[in-house]
């Protein structure tokens, strides 16, 4: 089943422009060269004499990851274009996360992709946020799907006492990650004390408490 999941999301995601966010190809492949100094919206293409099979191959997602050394109880293992050469203007990436009993990937945004989600094992609890503040949530189980609208909020929680683990696919080769709490209370320079008090209707003491947690560790 997992196969079948992987194959349909390929197709649905390179069958038209509706479906891809990325540009489309102009050539048959362009893997990155990650080595050129040529700055474009994107990365420039490798020589096609120098193309191999290890530019279109990534194992992993293999190996299960261990999610209990972080606060969160999250492992996320990327197969993007930085893993994937060969992903590039392919508009089409992968990821596995593999979450402890009680794991959380925390509010975030994929500016740049739509994600579906394929649950492998474990049972999640996974939700996205309107542009109209409506809260959509969802119980997925091992072999449903669930999708998180491009840009949209979204998050993914353990709720259970077991470990449970998602492949998660992108209709982009680089779908950026913006983590939500992070980007306000640990950006660098820093978002100034009196715009989070206002925005959160807080303190300045409670702004500052919260900003240590996400200060840059040397």
């Amino acid at each position: 089943m997992e196969l079948l999941f992987v194959y349909l999301i390929i197709l649905a995601t390179i069958s038209g422009d509706t479906l891809a966010s990325d540009p489309d190809l102009l050539q048959d492949v362009c893997v990155a060269d990650f080595a050129s100094g040529t700055k474009v919206n994107g990365i420039p293409c490798k020589d096609a004499a120098n193309i191999t099979a290890a530019d279109f191959f990534f194992d992993g997602l293999v190996k299960a990851a261990v999610p209990n050394n972080n606060s969160f109880g999250v492992v996320l293992t990327a197969a993007f274009v930085k893993e994937i050469p060969g992903l590039n203007t392919m508009g089409l990436s992968f990821a596995r996360a593999y979450f402890a009993p009680g794991g959380l990937v925390t509010p975030h945004t994929h500016p740049r992709a739509t994600e579906i989600v394929f649950v492998l094992e474990g049972i999640l609890d996974v939700s996205f946020i309107t542009t109209s503040n409506v809260l959509v949530s969802k119980t997925v189980k091992k072999g449903e799907v669930f999708v998180f609208p491009r840009a949209l909020v979204h998050f993914l929680k353990n709720n259970s006492d077991k470990p449970a683990a998602v492949l998660a696919a992108f209709n982009s080769q680089s779908p950026g990650v913006q983590l939500i709490v992070p980007s306000l209370f640990g950006a660098t320079p820093a978002v100034p004390d009196n715009v989070l008090t206002i925005a959160f209707q807080t303190g300045t003491e409670e702004v500052q408490k919260i900003k240590s947690n996400f200060a840059p560790k040397n």
